[in-house]
């Protein structure tokens, strides 16, 4: 018998979390494995698959909203029927003090790792001098959107570098109160939460992958600027989610697609030591955000978000996808934001 997607828990959570529309939208938008369209238990409660699966869905929808590309794209497949399959999200954070944030990645694996993710690989990006590390969830690794979460390394930068990295962060709050951390704590114990609780928790989840610190000085930016396009990219994003990824089936007839509608995507493909994944991306979005200069407001224009495409072979062996990453196509797809950010310009 054919699952009905709105009649299945993960639907209601999102539902009661975000919203009908937002939740139809979530459906419409995106690929969602069988396994995770079942109704609630007996007792009401979804397990922790399907509240990552909410999460990754949430997530999503926020970086259609903040890329112009990225929406521009879902909707063609939409026109097209074809449901785009989230392959990862990717997220930047610093490992240094961070006012009421836990410092670096702690401030997103302690979300992640009840969610039911684990830590699949690391990867040294030593021209960025961050580390990025890959979480794969437990039960479905191949349904459920991966995790990319590099960490900056301020201590490999200049003093004054770790001096600006200090005043920006210093005003980090933490977006979980304690019942927040309660729940994830009852859910990293019992695998899952009662609808209520799932639904509570879900909006403080989204709202860990956002900006936690306050106001930028435009002097600051600039000197981070100067020696990380990363860290200066973080200085106006946070820990949002720096891209998307869609799997393809076949990248360089996306491309080719993309390229023919006008498309700003990036102009070499990505391809992994192993041969066996594949990456290309838009450019990154044009944000206006405000710093601060001698007591006054200046907006000015930076790199945002964007879009990324994968595709991905199978295993030698044939009985599952490569799942990995690989430290050149990171290093690669970083600069989409990169290259932006040496043309931020005040307005």
């Amino acid at each position: 018998m054919k699952q009905d997607p709105l009649a299945s828990g993960l639907y209601r959570l999102l539902g009661a979390a975000l919203g009908e529309s937002r939740a139809q939208q979530a459906f419409a938008q995106l690929a969602v494995a069988p396994a995770l369209l079942g109704p609630l238990d007996e007792a009401a409660r979804l397990g922790r698959a399907e509240i990552a699966q909410a999460l990754n869905m949430a997530l999503f929808l926020d970086v259609c909203e903040r890329v112009p590309m990225a929406a521009a794209y879902v909707a063609d497949l939409q026109r097209a029927g074809q449901p785009l399959v989230l392959d990862h999200g990717a997220l930047r954070t610093v490992a240094w003090a961070s006012g009421a944030l836990p410092p670096g990645e702690a401030a997103i694996t302690r979300v992640l790792r009840p969610l039911g993710y684990e830590m699949a690989a690391t990867y040294p990006l030593p021209r960025l001098k961050m580390t990025g590390r890959a979480w794969r969830h437990q039960d479905l690794p191949e349904q459920i959107s991966q995790f990319f979460v590099s960490e900056l390394h301020p201590e490999r930068f200049t003093p004054a570098f770790q001096d600006a990295v200090g005043r920006v962060l210093a005003s980090s709050r933490d977006p979980l109160g304690p019942q927040d951390i309660a729940r994830l704590e009852r859910l990293a114990r019992d695998r899952a939460l009662p609808l209520d609780d799932a639904a509570a928790l879900l909006p403080r989840l989204l709202a860990c992958f956002g900006r936690q610190h306050g106001e930028v000085a435009l002097s600051d930016y600039h000197l981070l600027l100067a020696e990380s396009a990363e860290m200066a990219w973080i200085a106006t994003e946070g820990n949002a989610f720096n891209h998307a990824t869609d799997r393809v089936q076949d990248l360089e007839a996306v491309v080719a697609a993309q390229r023919a509608l006008g498309r700003p995507i990036k102009a070499h493909v990505e391809v992994s030591a192993t041969g066996r994944v594949r990456q290309t991306a838009f450019v990154a979005a044009r944000v206006m955000r405000d710093f601060v200069d001698g007591g006054r407001r200046v907006p000015l224009e930076v790199p945002g978000s964007f879009h990324e495409f994968i595709q991905r072979a199978a295993l030698p062996d044939g009985a599952a996808l490569d799942l990995a990453f690989d430290a050149g196509n990171a290093t690669g797809i970083f600069r989409m934001t990169a290259a932006s950010a040496e043309t931020a310009t005040a307005c």
